[in-house]
């Protein structure tokens, strides 16, 4: 028999906890240089480092960790060492501060090469002078796209000489975007949403693709039924302090716009409340990231079973930045089970920080020439002829659910100014039987992000993000009132202009029916997270130059040298 040997066990733990990325920077040297040349490298290398930290946080707003060596990586031995070091630290985002010329395979290649194809990898150097580090990692940057190696260079700028140089804004906005994105794709690997219910209503467009999905972004779908659900309301799997303070802070904070009749309105709003705490409490058991909620047809709206009172404001509450307890971090959240609109959401929370994302229907779509046939339909005469409405149109994004409290104020408002804007009116009876109340809010003016659209072709097995930057407005308030009343007045209301695309355009190229926005995202950094994803940035908009400068990253230069952005990332799915 042969002999056991003596294995390790490891120690037992209650709860595992998410792994949170680590950013590790490390600096290139050239074994010929001189001390205080050396010196300055280890400096720039810890500038670097110094530079991302605090600055990139995740979406409850834990600073990302960032570790940096002292070592410079001269050649192969140095490069083993750093490696070493970045394993111990559990690095796994590496940014290379490149300030003197070296030896691209004897250096940065040696030490990638000891960690995963995906590892991100950033290349910020400034464009110096004296000892060429701008041609080292144009070299280094060579040398990996040959290979097909993803690679983002960042040549930024730092004084020449001097032993402790600073770099630029611009330098370290372009370096901080980059990591934002490194960490969205690093972070939700190995993670996983939960979606109640089936299809999404039948939505081929919100299908949750399990295999495509965890290929492409390594996130997990778990999938249970709504019946769960129904069963834990009717168990009362919660704490009943908890929904006692939760409908305490509703009353305190909506009072008399929350709409009720009787004690069994009353009632079916409580069941509501109760399910978001069952849910919260199943999505922290799972250590999950995000969800989605199917509803219709079989929870609410189908009169064979038994309707239950609608969620919406339960989807609200997870996509917010604060509920009853205080601040916390957005939990993207679908409404309608919409699988690629819960990615979309996910995504750009935490490439924003933990910004809030906005679930709405594409819904009526008002070009220019019809808000002007409305004004005068309502005898308004006087228009503000320089409004960005009366010149482009708009589109009245809105929906029954999913759309976070924090878009009924501007960014930075306090949780008592942002609920102030907030009813809670009957829900639509035609839609939802089952009753329960809607939220209802109007969106300010002045809110700039992207709003977009994650969408999967079986085609290419490739996902793709149709996107815009785009602003909120606000019209007169006769026009605002004819406008929601068309469509779903006690649903929330978000008018929304994009910057690029046309009214015309914007309405033919949506990829379904729902879309979806985050406030202050840049759009760099979405193009970066779309670089290393592998996901098609789709931009069909006329009046869109390929390039805009100080908005759009620049190209890698893996693209260019395989035909282009969308060619290379075609290319490299089927590698």
């Amino acid at each position: 028999m042969a002999k056991r040997g003596e294995a390790t066990r490891l120690p037992a733990i209650r709860k595992a906890t998410p792994k949170v990325p680590v950013i590790g920077v490390f600096a290139v040297g050239d074994p010929r240089i001189d001390e205080d040349s050396r010196k300055r490298c280890r400096n720039v290398g810890q500038m670097v480092a110094e530079t991302i930290s605090g600055a990139v946080v995740m979406p409850d707003k834990t600073p990302v960790p960032v570790v940096y060596s002292t070592v410079l990586v001269d050649g192969e031995a140095e490069a083993d060492i750093v490696a070493q070091q970045f394993r111990k630290a559990d690095v796994d985002i590496i940014v290379c501060a490149a300030d003197p010329w070296s030896f691209p395979q004897l250096t940065t290649i040696s030490l990638l090469q000891q960690f995963p194809a995906g590892t991100p990898i950033n290349i910020t150097c400034g464009n110096s002078g004296p000892k060429p580090g701008v041609v080292y990692a144009h070299a280094l940057n060579g040398a990996l796209a040959q290979y097909g190696r993803m690679s983002t260079l960042n040549v930024g700028s730092w004084p020449d000489t001097g032993l402790e140089p600073e770099m630029t804004d611009g330098t370290a906005k372009n370096l901080i975007d980059w990591c934002y994105a490194a960490v969205t794709a690093v972070a939700l690997r190995g993670r996983r949403v939960v979606v109640f219910g089936h299809d999404s209503m039948g939505m081929e467009t919100a299908l949750a693709h399990v295999i495509p999905t965890r290929n492409t972004f390594g996130l997990e779908i778990t999938r249970l039924d709504m019946k769960l659900l129904a069963d834990m309301l009717n168990k009362k799997a919660y704490k009943e302090k908890d929904l006692k303070d939760l409908r305490g802070w509703i009353d305190r904070y909506v009072g008399n716009r929350l709409d009720l009749n009787n004690d069994q309105d009353s009632e079916r709003f409580n069941q509501s409340l109760a399910l978001y705490l069952i849910v919260r409490d199943l999505l922290a058991d799972l250590n999950a990231v995000g969800g989605g909620f199917m509803n219709q047809l079989e929870w609410g709206s189908d009169p064979r079973g038994i309707p239950l009172p609608i969620a919406d404001v339960m989807e609200s509450f997870f996509n917010s930045t604060f509920d009853y307890t205080g601040a916390k971090a957005p939990v993207p959240y679908a409404t309608e089970a919409d699988m690629q609109g819960l990615l979309t959401m996910l995504f750009m929370t935490y490439l924003s920080g933990g910004n809030p994302p906005l679930f709405m229907d594409f819904r009526k779509v008002w070009e220019a020439w019809e808000i002007k046939g409305l004004a005068e339909k309502l005898g308004l005469k006087k228009l503000d002829t320089n409004a960005d409405w009366y010149k482009k149109g708009l589109v009245d994004g809105n929906n029954s659910g999913s759309a976070a409290f924090d878009w009924a104020a501007a960014p930075g408002t306090t949780v008592k100014q942002i609920m102030e804007q907030v009813s809670m009116p009957f829900a639509d009876p035609g839609y939802f039987p089952g009753g329960g109340n809607s939220v209802t809010f109007m969106t300010p003016a002045g809110i700039k992000g992207i709003a977009g659209r994650m969408a999967y072709s079986s085609l290419s097995g490739m996902f793709s993000l149709i996107w815009d930057e785009a602003e909120t407005t606000e019209v007169p308030k006769e026009i605002e009132k004819a406008m929601c009343n068309l469509t779903n007045p006690t649903w929330p209301h978000s008018f929304i202009i994009p910057k690029y695309a046309s009214m015309t355009e914007y309405k033919q190229y949506p990829p379904a029916n729902h879309f979806h926005m985050t406030w202050n995202l840049p759009v760099a950094r979405l193009q970066h997270w779309m670089d290393m994803m592998g996901v098609l940035s789709v931009t069909p908009w006329s009046a869109r130059p390929k390039f805009v400068e100080g908005t759009d990253r620049p190209q890698p230069l893996v693209h260019l040298l395989n035909g282009g952005e969308e060619s290379y990332k075609l290319l490299n799915v089927r590698r």
